[in-house]
Protein backbone atom coordinates (compact mmCIF):
# COMPACT_ATOMS: atom_id res chain seq x y z
CA UNK A 1 0.00 0.00 0.00
CA UNK A 2 1.42 3.39 -1.00
CA UNK A 3 1.83 6.06 1.65
CA UNK A 4 1.20 9.79 1.32
CA UNK A 5 3.41 11.71 3.75
CA UNK A 6 2.24 15.22 4.58
CA UNK A 7 4.35 18.31 5.08
CA UNK A 8 4.95 19.45 8.63
CA UNK A 9 1.81 20.92 10.25
CA UNK A 10 -0.56 19.96 7.44
CA UNK A 11 -2.27 17.28 9.52
CA UNK A 12 -4.07 19.73 11.84
CA UNK A 13 -7.13 20.17 9.64
CA UNK A 14 -7.40 16.41 9.11
CA UNK A 15 -7.17 15.72 12.84
CA UNK A 16 -10.18 18.04 13.27
CA UNK A 17 -12.19 15.84 10.92
CA UNK A 18 -11.62 17.20 7.42
CA UNK A 19 -11.22 14.28 4.97
CA UNK A 20 -9.38 15.96 2.09
CA UNK A 21 -5.67 16.11 1.33
CA UNK A 22 -4.64 18.78 -1.18
CA UNK A 23 -1.71 18.25 -3.56
CA UNK A 24 0.26 21.18 -2.11
CA UNK A 25 0.12 19.59 1.36
CA UNK A 26 2.05 16.47 0.30
CA UNK A 27 5.74 16.11 1.10
CA UNK A 28 6.35 12.77 -0.63
CA UNK A 29 4.71 9.56 -1.77
CA UNK A 30 6.31 6.22 -0.89
CA UNK A 31 5.85 2.58 -1.87
CA UNK A 32 7.74 0.86 0.90
CA UNK A 33 10.95 2.89 1.28
CA UNK A 34 10.98 3.99 -2.36
CA UNK A 35 9.48 7.12 -3.93
CA UNK A 36 6.39 6.32 -5.99
CA UNK A 37 3.67 7.76 -8.19
CA UNK A 38 -0.03 7.43 -7.51
CA UNK A 39 -2.51 5.89 -9.92
CA UNK A 40 -5.94 7.57 -10.15
CA UNK A 41 -8.46 5.64 -8.06
CA UNK A 42 -6.05 3.57 -6.00
CA UNK A 43 -6.05 3.37 -2.22
CA UNK A 44 -3.31 4.98 -0.15
CA UNK A 45 -2.50 5.51 3.53
CA UNK A 46 -2.12 9.05 4.85
CA UNK A 47 0.58 9.85 7.41
CA UNK A 48 1.73 13.04 9.10
CA UNK A 49 5.31 14.30 8.83
CA UNK A 50 5.93 12.47 12.12
CA UNK A 51 4.56 9.22 10.60
CA UNK A 52 1.33 9.38 12.62
CA UNK A 53 -1.32 7.33 10.82
CA UNK A 54 -4.25 9.53 9.71
CA UNK A 55 -6.38 7.18 7.65
CA UNK A 56 -6.90 5.39 4.35
CA UNK A 57 -7.98 7.31 1.28
CA UNK A 58 -8.90 7.07 -2.38
CA UNK A 59 -6.26 8.90 -4.39
CA UNK A 60 -6.27 10.94 -7.57
CA UNK A 61 -3.02 12.68 -8.58
CA UNK A 62 -4.91 14.43 -11.42
CA UNK A 63 -6.97 16.46 -8.93
CA UNK A 64 -6.03 19.24 -6.53
CA UNK A 65 -7.70 17.04 -3.92
CA UNK A 66 -5.08 14.34 -4.20
CA UNK A 67 -6.67 12.07 -1.56
CA UNK A 68 -10.04 11.69 0.16
CA UNK A 69 -9.94 9.85 3.49
CA UNK A 70 -12.73 7.31 3.91
CA UNK A 71 -11.59 5.35 6.98
CA UNK A 72 -9.44 5.86 10.09
CA UNK A 73 -8.28 2.23 9.78
CA UNK A 74 -6.62 0.15 7.09
CA UNK A 75 -9.74 -1.36 5.56
CA UNK A 76 -10.25 -2.20 1.91
CA UNK A 77 -12.96 -0.96 -0.41
CA UNK A 78 -14.96 -3.86 -1.89
CA UNK A 79 -18.67 -4.67 -2.24
CA UNK A 80 -18.84 -5.77 1.39
CA UNK A 81 -17.39 -2.44 2.51
CA UNK A 82 -19.99 -0.51 0.51
CA UNK A 83 -22.84 -2.65 1.88
CA UNK A 84 -21.71 -1.90 5.42
CA UNK A 85 -21.28 1.83 4.87
CA UNK A 86 -24.64 2.18 3.09
CA UNK A 87 -26.37 0.24 5.87
CA UNK A 88 -24.77 2.51 8.48
CA UNK A 89 -25.93 5.54 6.51
CA UNK A 90 -29.50 4.22 6.50
CA UNK A 91 -29.33 3.50 10.21
CA UNK A 92 -28.30 7.09 10.98
CA UNK A 93 -31.32 8.39 9.11
CA UNK A 94 -34.06 5.91 9.83
CA UNK A 95 -33.39 4.37 13.24
CA UNK A 96 -35.46 5.46 16.21
CA UNK A 97 -34.98 9.12 17.08
CA UNK A 98 -33.14 9.92 13.84
CA UNK A 99 -34.32 12.44 11.25
CA UNK A 100 -37.83 12.96 12.62
CA UNK A 101 -39.80 9.72 13.10
CA UNK A 102 -37.42 7.23 11.52
CA UNK A 103 -39.66 4.65 9.90
CA UNK A 104 -42.20 7.31 8.83
CA UNK A 105 -39.55 9.20 6.88
CA UNK A 106 -38.42 5.89 5.38
CA UNK A 107 -41.60 6.01 3.29
CA UNK A 108 -40.66 9.48 1.99
CA UNK A 109 -37.96 10.50 -0.45
CA UNK A 110 -34.59 11.25 1.14
CA UNK A 111 -30.87 11.54 0.53
CA UNK A 112 -29.42 8.26 1.77
CA UNK A 113 -25.72 8.91 1.03
CA UNK A 114 -24.18 12.36 1.37
CA UNK A 115 -20.59 11.85 0.27
CA UNK A 116 -17.90 12.58 2.81
CA UNK A 117 -20.48 13.24 5.54
CA UNK A 118 -21.40 9.54 5.28
CA UNK A 119 -17.75 8.44 4.90
CA UNK A 120 -18.27 7.62 1.22
CA UNK A 121 -16.36 10.50 -0.41
CA UNK A 122 -17.65 11.68 -3.74
CA UNK A 123 -20.82 9.55 -3.68
CA UNK A 124 -24.32 11.07 -3.62
CA UNK A 125 -27.45 8.90 -3.55
CA UNK A 126 -31.02 10.20 -3.42
CA UNK A 127 -33.84 7.70 -2.96
CA UNK A 128 -37.26 8.66 -4.33
CA UNK A 129 -40.27 6.83 -2.97
CA UNK A 130 -43.58 7.02 -4.80
CA UNK A 131 -45.49 5.79 -7.82
CA UNK A 132 -44.96 6.01 -11.61
CA UNK A 133 -46.88 9.04 -12.85
CA UNK A 134 -48.51 7.11 -15.69
CA UNK A 135 -49.85 4.58 -13.18
CA UNK A 136 -51.05 7.38 -10.90
CA UNK A 137 -53.24 9.09 -13.51
CA UNK A 138 -56.38 7.55 -12.06
CA UNK A 139 -55.46 8.84 -8.62
CA UNK A 140 -54.72 12.25 -10.12
CA UNK A 141 -58.16 12.32 -11.75
CA UNK A 142 -59.71 11.42 -8.41
CA UNK A 143 -57.91 14.45 -6.97
CA UNK A 144 -60.11 16.68 -9.11
CA UNK A 145 -63.09 15.80 -6.91
CA UNK A 146 -61.32 14.59 -3.77
CA UNK A 147 -58.76 17.31 -3.14
CA UNK A 148 -56.13 17.45 -1.93
CA UNK A 149 -54.43 14.34 -3.26
CA UNK A 150 -53.07 12.28 -0.36
CA UNK A 151 -50.62 9.35 -0.09
CA UNK A 152 -53.42 7.29 1.49
CA UNK A 153 -55.63 7.89 -1.54
CA UNK A 154 -52.91 6.88 -4.00
CA UNK A 155 -51.87 3.85 -1.97
CA UNK A 156 -55.46 2.67 -1.73
CA UNK A 157 -55.66 2.69 -5.52
CA UNK A 158 -52.14 1.59 -6.48
CA UNK A 159 -50.70 -0.27 -3.52
CA UNK A 160 -47.52 0.50 -1.53
CA UNK A 161 -44.96 2.89 -3.07
CA UNK A 162 -41.85 1.74 -4.90
CA UNK A 163 -38.45 3.42 -4.98
CA UNK A 164 -35.90 4.69 -7.50
CA UNK A 165 -32.39 6.06 -7.04
CA UNK A 166 -30.53 9.03 -8.49
CA UNK A 167 -26.75 8.72 -8.01
CA UNK A 168 -23.69 10.87 -8.59
CA UNK A 169 -20.10 9.63 -8.73
CA UNK A 170 -17.99 12.73 -8.08
CA UNK A 171 -14.60 11.21 -7.19
CA UNK A 172 -12.32 9.06 -9.34
CA UNK A 173 -12.06 6.29 -6.76
CA UNK A 174 -15.83 6.00 -6.51
CA UNK A 175 -16.34 6.10 -10.26
CA UNK A 176 -13.81 3.28 -10.66
CA UNK A 177 -15.88 1.15 -8.24
CA UNK A 178 -19.23 2.08 -9.78
CA UNK A 179 -20.53 -1.46 -10.28
CA UNK A 180 -19.61 -2.54 -6.74
CA UNK A 181 -21.49 0.47 -5.38
CA UNK A 182 -24.59 -0.21 -7.48
CA UNK A 183 -24.56 -3.87 -6.38
CA UNK A 184 -24.29 -2.79 -2.75
CA UNK A 185 -27.11 -0.27 -3.07
CA UNK A 186 -29.49 -2.80 -4.59
CA UNK A 187 -28.66 -5.50 -2.03
CA UNK A 188 -28.73 -3.28 1.05
CA UNK A 189 -31.98 -1.53 0.16
CA UNK A 190 -33.65 -4.84 -0.65
CA UNK A 191 -33.09 -6.19 2.85
CA UNK A 192 -32.94 -3.13 5.05
CA UNK A 193 -35.92 -2.00 7.12
CA UNK A 194 -36.06 0.49 9.99
CA UNK A 195 -36.89 -0.99 13.37
CA UNK A 196 -38.78 0.84 16.13
CA UNK A 197 -36.06 0.03 18.66
CA UNK A 198 -32.72 -1.71 18.78
CA UNK A 199 -31.58 -0.60 15.34
CA UNK A 200 -32.41 -1.89 11.85
CA UNK A 201 -33.06 -5.55 11.15
CA UNK A 202 -31.86 -7.37 8.05
CA UNK A 203 -33.55 -10.31 6.40
CA UNK A 204 -37.04 -8.79 6.18
CA UNK A 205 -38.65 -6.39 3.72
CA UNK A 206 -40.83 -3.45 4.60
CA UNK A 207 -43.29 -1.47 2.49
CA UNK A 208 -41.82 1.79 1.32
CA UNK A 209 -38.43 0.13 1.05
CA UNK A 210 -37.14 -2.77 -0.98
CA UNK A 211 -34.87 -3.06 -3.98
CA UNK A 212 -35.04 0.03 -6.20
CA UNK A 213 -36.83 -0.48 -9.51
CA UNK A 214 -34.32 1.69 -11.31
CA UNK A 215 -31.13 3.69 -10.83
CA UNK A 216 -30.33 6.78 -12.89
CA UNK A 217 -26.92 8.44 -12.92
CA UNK A 218 -26.77 12.25 -12.81
CA UNK A 219 -22.99 12.77 -12.94
CA UNK A 220 -22.85 15.54 -15.55
CA UNK A 221 -21.50 18.07 -13.04
CA UNK A 222 -18.39 20.24 -12.86
CA UNK A 223 -16.98 18.32 -9.88
CA UNK A 224 -16.22 15.41 -12.23
CA UNK A 225 -14.23 17.67 -14.54
CA UNK A 226 -12.05 18.64 -11.58
CA UNK A 227 -11.37 14.93 -11.11
CA UNK A 228 -10.55 14.55 -14.85
CA UNK A 229 -13.64 12.37 -15.31
CA UNK A 230 -16.02 12.60 -18.27
CA UNK A 231 -19.53 13.90 -17.66
CA UNK A 232 -22.06 11.10 -17.64
CA UNK A 233 -25.83 10.80 -17.34
CA UNK A 234 -28.35 8.10 -18.08
CA UNK A 235 -29.99 4.92 -16.90
CA UNK A 236 -27.63 2.76 -14.86
CA UNK A 237 -29.92 -0.14 -13.90
CA UNK A 238 -33.55 -1.17 -14.14
CA UNK A 239 -36.02 1.32 -15.55
CA UNK A 240 -37.13 4.84 -14.67
CA UNK A 241 -40.66 6.07 -15.44
CA UNK A 242 -41.03 9.36 -17.29
CA UNK A 243 -42.51 10.92 -14.17
CA UNK A 244 -42.69 9.90 -10.51
CA UNK A 245 -45.32 11.03 -8.03
CA UNK A 246 -43.80 11.56 -4.56
CA UNK A 247 -45.10 13.13 -1.35
CA UNK A 248 -43.18 15.67 0.71
CA UNK A 249 -44.64 16.68 4.07
CA UNK A 250 -47.80 14.95 2.85
CA UNK A 251 -48.03 17.10 -0.32
CA UNK A 252 -47.85 15.58 -3.83
CA UNK A 253 -45.10 16.52 -6.27
CA UNK A 254 -44.14 15.15 -9.68
CA UNK A 255 -40.50 14.88 -10.70
CA UNK A 256 -38.49 13.67 -13.66
CA UNK A 257 -35.33 11.87 -12.53
CA UNK A 258 -33.68 11.92 -15.94
CA UNK A 259 -34.31 15.56 -16.87
CA UNK A 260 -34.72 17.55 -13.65
CA UNK A 261 -31.99 19.68 -12.08
CA UNK A 262 -29.35 17.98 -9.92
CA UNK A 263 -30.89 14.65 -8.85
CA UNK A 264 -34.50 15.62 -9.58
CA UNK A 265 -35.75 17.40 -6.44
CA UNK A 266 -34.13 19.59 -3.79
CA UNK A 267 -34.63 17.35 -0.78
CA UNK A 268 -32.46 19.51 1.48
CA UNK A 269 -35.21 22.16 1.79
CA UNK A 270 -37.93 19.79 3.07
CA UNK A 271 -38.22 21.25 6.59
CA UNK A 272 -37.58 24.83 5.41
CA UNK A 273 -40.50 24.66 2.98
CA UNK A 274 -42.75 23.59 5.83
CA UNK A 275 -41.37 26.44 7.95
CA UNK A 276 -42.06 29.04 5.24
CA UNK A 277 -45.62 27.76 4.87
CA UNK A 278 -46.28 28.56 8.53
CA UNK A 279 -46.07 32.28 7.60
CA UNK A 280 -48.37 32.01 4.58
CA UNK A 281 -51.89 32.26 6.04
CA UNK A 282 -53.71 35.03 4.16
CA UNK A 283 -50.49 36.19 2.46
CA UNK A 284 -49.60 37.33 -1.04
CA UNK A 285 -46.52 35.23 -1.81
CA UNK A 286 -43.61 35.49 -4.23
CA UNK A 287 -41.58 32.29 -4.63
CA UNK A 288 -38.48 33.43 -6.55
CA UNK A 289 -36.18 30.82 -8.14
CA UNK A 290 -39.15 28.52 -7.57
CA UNK A 291 -38.02 25.54 -9.70
CA UNK A 292 -41.04 23.16 -9.60
CA UNK A 293 -42.87 25.17 -6.94
CA UNK A 294 -41.81 23.47 -3.72
CA UNK A 295 -41.94 26.58 -1.52
CA UNK A 296 -44.85 28.17 -3.37
CA UNK A 297 -47.11 25.14 -3.22
CA UNK A 298 -46.37 24.64 0.48
CA UNK A 299 -47.34 28.30 0.96
CA UNK A 300 -50.56 27.88 -1.03
CA UNK A 301 -51.47 24.81 0.99
CA UNK A 302 -50.61 26.85 4.09
CA UNK A 303 -53.35 29.36 3.35
CA UNK A 304 -51.81 31.93 0.99
CA UNK A 305 -54.37 33.89 -1.01
CA UNK A 306 -52.07 34.39 -4.01
CA UNK A 307 -48.78 32.76 -5.00
CA UNK A 308 -46.42 33.72 -7.82
CA UNK A 309 -43.82 31.07 -8.72
CA UNK A 310 -41.05 32.67 -10.78
CA UNK A 311 -38.18 30.87 -12.50
CA UNK A 312 -36.17 31.04 -15.72
CA UNK A 313 -36.86 27.38 -16.62
CA UNK A 314 -39.99 26.71 -18.67
CA UNK A 315 -39.95 22.92 -18.00
CA UNK A 316 -39.66 23.54 -14.24
CA UNK A 317 -42.64 25.91 -14.33
CA UNK A 318 -44.68 23.40 -16.32
CA UNK A 319 -44.01 20.92 -13.52
CA UNK A 320 -45.04 23.60 -11.00
CA UNK A 321 -48.38 23.94 -12.79
CA UNK A 322 -48.94 20.19 -12.57
CA UNK A 323 -47.94 20.17 -8.90
CA UNK A 324 -50.38 23.01 -8.22
CA UNK A 325 -53.15 21.02 -9.88
CA UNK A 326 -52.36 17.90 -7.85
CA UNK A 327 -52.47 20.01 -4.68
CA UNK A 328 -55.73 21.69 -5.61
CA UNK A 329 -54.25 25.21 -5.55
CA UNK A 330 -54.02 26.05 -9.26
CA UNK A 331 -56.62 28.81 -8.84
CA UNK A 332 -54.28 30.66 -6.43
CA UNK A 333 -50.91 29.97 -8.09
CA UNK A 334 -49.45 31.75 -11.11
CA UNK A 335 -46.15 30.92 -12.82
CA UNK A 336 -43.88 33.55 -14.37
CA UNK A 337 -40.96 32.65 -16.64
CA UNK A 338 -38.31 35.32 -16.20
CA UNK A 339 -34.80 36.21 -15.13
CA UNK A 340 -35.35 36.83 -11.42
CA UNK A 341 -33.08 39.90 -11.21
CA UNK A 342 -35.06 41.55 -14.00
CA UNK A 343 -38.41 40.47 -12.55
CA UNK A 344 -37.65 41.96 -9.13
CA UNK A 345 -36.75 45.28 -10.76
CA UNK A 346 -39.97 45.16 -12.82
CA UNK A 347 -42.09 44.49 -9.75
CA UNK A 348 -40.38 47.38 -7.97
CA UNK A 349 -41.20 49.76 -10.83
CA UNK A 350 -44.82 48.55 -10.70
CA UNK A 351 -44.90 49.00 -6.92
CA UNK A 352 -45.98 45.40 -6.42
CA UNK A 353 -46.23 44.27 -2.82
CA UNK A 354 -46.01 40.83 -1.20
CA UNK A 355 -46.50 39.64 2.37
CA UNK A 356 -44.16 36.64 2.07
CA UNK A 357 -41.16 36.52 -0.27
CA UNK A 358 -39.03 33.39 -0.62
CA UNK A 359 -35.59 33.60 -2.23
CA UNK A 360 -34.01 30.22 -2.98
CA UNK A 361 -31.39 30.94 -5.65
CA UNK A 362 -28.79 28.53 -7.04
CA UNK A 363 -25.29 28.68 -5.56
CA UNK A 364 -23.85 32.03 -6.66
CA UNK A 365 -20.48 31.12 -5.08
CA UNK A 366 -19.05 27.78 -6.16
CA UNK A 367 -15.78 28.51 -4.34
CA UNK A 368 -14.20 31.14 -2.10
CA UNK A 369 -12.48 32.69 -5.12
CA UNK A 370 -15.74 34.23 -6.41
CA UNK A 371 -17.38 34.98 -3.05
CA UNK A 372 -17.34 38.76 -3.61
CA UNK A 373 -19.24 38.49 -6.90
CA UNK A 374 -21.68 36.11 -5.23
CA UNK A 375 -22.26 38.51 -2.33
CA UNK A 376 -23.17 41.24 -4.78
CA UNK A 377 -25.75 38.93 -6.35
CA UNK A 378 -27.23 37.91 -3.01
CA UNK A 379 -27.29 41.54 -1.86
CA UNK A 380 -29.11 42.59 -5.03
CA UNK A 381 -31.95 40.07 -4.82
CA UNK A 382 -32.47 40.62 -1.09
CA UNK A 383 -32.44 44.40 -1.50
CA UNK A 384 -35.05 44.21 -4.27
CA UNK A 385 -37.17 41.73 -2.32
CA UNK A 386 -37.19 43.94 0.78
CA UNK A 387 -38.45 46.86 -1.31
CA UNK A 388 -41.41 44.66 -2.36
CA UNK A 389 -42.18 43.40 1.14
CA UNK A 390 -45.21 44.74 2.99
CA UNK A 391 -44.94 46.22 6.48
CA UNK A 392 -44.85 43.26 8.87
CA UNK A 393 -44.17 40.92 5.96
CA UNK A 394 -41.80 37.94 6.02
CA UNK A 395 -38.64 37.36 4.00
CA UNK A 396 -37.36 33.79 3.72
CA UNK A 397 -33.87 34.06 2.26
CA UNK A 398 -31.71 31.05 1.40
CA UNK A 399 -28.20 30.34 0.15
CA UNK A 400 -26.75 26.97 -0.81
CA UNK A 401 -23.25 28.42 -1.37
CA UNK A 402 -20.93 26.57 1.02
CA UNK A 403 -18.29 29.27 0.62
CA UNK A 404 -20.71 31.78 2.17
CA UNK A 405 -20.76 31.07 5.90
CA UNK A 406 -23.53 31.97 8.35
CA UNK A 407 -21.82 35.13 9.56
CA UNK A 408 -21.26 36.63 6.12
CA UNK A 409 -24.76 35.62 5.05
CA UNK A 410 -26.32 37.43 8.02
CA UNK A 411 -24.16 40.49 7.39
CA UNK A 412 -25.28 40.52 3.75
CA UNK A 413 -28.93 40.46 4.88
CA UNK A 414 -28.25 43.33 7.32
CA UNK A 415 -26.57 45.40 4.59
CA UNK A 416 -29.44 44.75 2.17
CA UNK A 417 -31.92 45.84 4.86
CA UNK A 418 -29.89 49.01 5.49
CA UNK A 419 -29.82 49.87 1.79
CA UNK A 420 -33.56 49.17 1.48
CA UNK A 421 -34.20 51.35 4.56
CA UNK A 422 -35.93 48.46 6.32
CA UNK A 423 -35.52 47.06 9.82
CA UNK A 424 -35.66 43.29 10.22
CA UNK A 425 -36.25 40.94 13.12
CA UNK A 426 -34.87 37.43 12.72
CA UNK A 427 -37.66 34.93 13.39
CA UNK A 428 -35.73 31.75 12.63
CA UNK A 429 -32.50 30.49 11.09
CA UNK A 430 -32.05 26.95 9.83
CA UNK A 431 -29.88 24.73 7.66
CA UNK A 432 -30.38 21.66 5.48
CA UNK A 433 -32.65 18.72 6.22
CA UNK A 434 -31.25 16.08 8.54
CA UNK A 435 -30.84 13.55 5.71
CA UNK A 436 -28.00 15.84 4.53
CA UNK A 437 -25.84 15.38 7.67
CA UNK A 438 -23.21 17.89 8.76
CA UNK A 439 -19.84 16.31 9.53
CA UNK A 440 -18.00 18.31 12.17
CA UNK A 441 -14.69 19.58 10.81
CA UNK A 442 -15.86 19.24 7.19
CA UNK A 443 -17.32 22.66 6.44
CA UNK A 444 -18.27 21.65 2.90
CA UNK A 445 -21.12 19.58 4.39
CA UNK A 446 -22.44 22.67 6.24
CA UNK A 447 -23.71 24.59 3.25
CA UNK A 448 -27.42 25.54 3.32
CA UNK A 449 -28.63 28.64 5.12
CA UNK A 450 -32.28 29.65 5.50
CA UNK A 451 -33.07 32.85 7.37
CA UNK A 452 -36.60 34.00 8.21
CA UNK A 453 -36.99 37.74 8.82
CA UNK A 454 -39.94 39.99 9.64
CA UNK A 455 -39.91 43.51 8.23
CA UNK A 456 -40.90 46.19 10.72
Amino acid sequence: MKRIILKQGEEDRILLGHPWVYDNEVDRILDGPQPALLRPGELADIESSRKTYLGRAIANPQSKIIARIYSPSKEGMDTGFFKRRIRESLERRFSQGSCRQGSNLYRESARIVFGEADFLPGLIVDRYTGWPLESAQAASQTACTERPLTPELVEAKLGPPASWLAVQFLAYGMDERREDILDALEYTLEWFRPAPAGGPVEGDRKEGGGRPLGIVERSAVKARELECLPLREGLARGSIPHGILIFENGLPFVLNLEQGQKTGHFLDQRENRLLAASYAEGARVLDAFSYTGGFGIHAARGGAVRVVCADSSAPALEAARLNARLNGVEDRLTVVESDIFELLRLYERRREEFDLIILDPPAFAKSRSNINDALRGYHEINLRALRLLSKGGTLVSCSCSQALDDGRFRRMIAEAARDADRRLVQKDFRHQSADHPILLGYDESFYLKCGVYQAL
